[in-house]
């Protein structure tokens, strides 16, 4: 995504009155990553063209306490770009994200190696590893995380995914990094809370993941019921289900397969939407 020139309309804060017990301690707070990152799909009400997502939300609620408890907004900014993989990543943001002097990241990826069947886990998670090194060395907090527990269609990810999460947990504990188990997350394995592309969230799927980041960095959530299942679906007819899947395979997988067999990417041509490190919420 080009980086936004237009006045765009203030994160949303917090979502509920719960005052936090821990004190926001960060000042600047960036945010590598790919299509998740980026906050595919949650497009800000007012500025539909602009991708909101979870690290927003999270941005927005650590600068809405630290005002709430009298100290400067914090500073923030996004470098995550759709279609990334996880040494794409790293070889694109991690200086970028060093020379800001950030005291806190998010550095979540791997979901897009994850999809391809000759993916090199050790290789990923090796590369995920010296990154950690690099920006704990710099004095910052760093917040990882875990791959999805994929359904359905795409459930043939789960055992890779495994060995991935299980690679981040031993990361974590090397290093004291923060983990964003978004594996443990009940309520996303409905798959009312995906998009129709089925491997990105809808707002609330963010809303529910920025609640989960807050406790993973040792903080109070917003909503304390963040990762209560929703209420049992309906059954669907089998025809209805099959009518969906047929749908998700023409316009969603395969354009990837596409994208896929040409070397192209989402991310061809896209620059990080929040480049530069300001005062969150944006004028």
């Amino acid at each position: 995504m080009s980086a936004v020139t237009a006045t765009t309309p203030e994160p949303e804060g917090p979502t509920t009155d719960l005052p936090p017990t821990t004190p926001v301690r960060w000042t600047r707070y960036i945010a590598m990553g790919d299509s998740f990152s980026e906050g595919l799909w949650d497009p800000y009400p007012d500025a539909p063209d602009v991708q909101r997502g979870w690290a927003d939300i999270l941005a927005a609620t650590l600068s809405a306490r630290r005002i709430a408890a009298g100290d400067a907004p914090l500073e923030y900014a996004n470098l995550a770009i759709r279609g990334r993989k996880l040494r794409q990543i790293i070889a694109e943001q991690l200086d970028a994200t060093i020379a800001a002097q950030p005291d806190l990241v998010s550095l979540v990826g791997g979901g897009n190696d994850i999809l391809r069947a000759k993916a090199d886990l050790d290789a990923i998670s090796a590369a995920l590893e010296d990154a950690v090194v690099a920006l704990r060395a710099t004095g910052a907090d760093v917040l990882i995380g875990t791959g999805f527990k994929a359904g359905a269609a795409l459930s043939w990810t789960n055992g890779r995914t495994g060995i991935f999460n299980a690679n981040v947990w031993s990361i974590a504990q090397r290093h004291g990094a923060h983990v964003l188990d978004l594996w443990g997350m009940r309520s996303l394995a409905d798959l009312r809370l995906w998009s129709e592309d089925r491997i990105h969230l809808i707002p609330e799927g963010h809303q529910r993941v920025a609640n989960a980041a807050l406790v993973a960095l040792g903080l109070d959530p917003e909503d304390a019921t963040y990762d209560v299942p929703l209420d049992v679906a309906p059954p669907v007819a089998f025809r209805e289900t099959a009518r969906a899947n047929a749908a998700w395979m023409r316009q969603h997988v395969g354009p990837w397969v596409k994208r896929r067999l040409t070397g192209s990417s989402s991310g061809d041509g896209r620059t990080a939407k929040w480049p530069t490190p300001e005062t969150w919420p944006r004028a």
